[in-house]
């Protein structure tokens, strides 16, 4: 590796910055919060706080489009690490790689420099070696019950996709191993042919012009997918409940979409720690980079009154609101039946 790359800082800052202003000219013509063009539903606030002031909401039939943003804490259960977990996380466990930094493992241009890294972390999350968790279940319910209007997801393990959620309902904001192309020519690869290359050659190369060839994974340097644009740009002006799981919010222009629902809007984070917080004196005690300079959630304001978190794994939550919602029973159900053997479908 050159002395210029090995000393080289995450291009996550800079491309982060590029999305959020591609995000925003999305959506500049969108008038969230605006008095005059609220539904009735966004007027009515949580009767409390809390993961029962959120069900009654869906009770009274206030919620009907309901948005859930997903990050890697809703999988951990299903046996895959999240990224950012201090000692657990994945990126606290590269050493043995020798990276410059830990996001070089999904950086475009390290990747075109040194593959290898990926092709061995990759084996370790490659869809169909695991069950869907609760919390991928729970928004196949709502999906069921005709009240998800879209799940955003940061994640690539594709377990939406096995857990049997209408597809037309997810947004990979990532993008994840359903494709697959060389990165010098562009051609497509089945899915199945790189799964196997991967695991029994390691390194994947394209038969055309002999560069690697890697899943849609969005990396860092790369463009995420338009669909991501567009249906932000069309769902949150719909958004009557948002709920929040397994994610740190510490990645954009994803995070940035907590903001992008109306005022009014109740949103619910279920996660192991409180994240995307409102930046204030009443905040204290909330680590830096949880908080939110522009926008963020209100838990610990005195007159917040559509914010909520449930502090804890997100299948516990999701098991707390569907039997407060009286799908408990349900819910347990759909996870516990068995789930045919995966493949992608071509």
């Amino acid at each position: 590796m050159s002395a210029e790359n090995k000393d080289k800082k995450p291009v996550e800052g800079k491309h982060e910055e590029d999305e959020v202003d591609k995000l925003t000219e999305a959506m500049k013509d969108v008038k969230l919060g605006d008095k005059e063009e609220k539904t009735e539903s966004a007027f009515k606030p949580l009767s409390s706080n809390d993961i029962e002031g959120v069900a009654k909401y869906i009770l009274d039939g206030h919620a009907k489009n309901i948005i859930v943003m997903t990050g890697a804490g809703i999988s951990v259960s299903a046996g895959i690490p999240d990224f950012r977990s201090p000692g657990t996380g994945l990126y606290d466990n590269l050493e043995k790689y020798n990276l410059p930094y830990a996001e070089a493992v999904f950086d475009i241009d390290y990747f075109r420099e040194n593959p290898k890294p990926f092709y061995e972390v990759v084996k370790g999350i490659y869809p169909g070696q695991f069950h869907p968790s609760k919390a991928h279940y729970f928004i196949r319910l709502l999906a069921e019950h005709g009240l998800l209007l879209r799940n955003f997801t940061q994640n690539i393990d594709t377990l939406e996709l096995i857990a049997k959620i209408p597809q037309d309902k997810v947004i990979y904001a990532h993008g994840g191993f359903s494709k697959a192309h060389c990165v010098g020519c562009h051609k497509e690869y089945p899915t199945d042919f790189v799964r196997e290359k991967v695991f029994s050659e390691g390194i994947v190369k394209c038969d055309k012009c002999n560069s690697c060839i890697k899943p849609d994974i969005v990396f860092f340097g790369e463009s995420l997918p338009d669909e991501y644009f567009s249906c932000s740009k069309k769902d949150f002006p719909k958004c009557d409940l948002l709920i929040v799981m397994g994610t740190s919010l510490q990645v954009r222009p994803f995070a940035t979409l907590i903001n992008a629902v109306g005022d009014s809007v109740p949103r619910l984070l279920i996660n192991m720690n409180a994240v995307g917080v409102k930046a204030s004196f009443k905040s204290e005690g909330i680590p830096l980079k949880d908080m939110m300079f522009s926008g963020g959630f209100a838990f610990y304001d005195p007159d917040n009154h559509r914010d909520a978190f449930f502090k804890g794994t997100c299948d516990d939550g999701v098991q707390k609101l569907a039997d407060a919602l009286g799908w408990g029973e349900e819910l347990k159900k759909a996870f516990e039946d068995p789930i045919p053997e995966f493949k992608f479908e071509h």
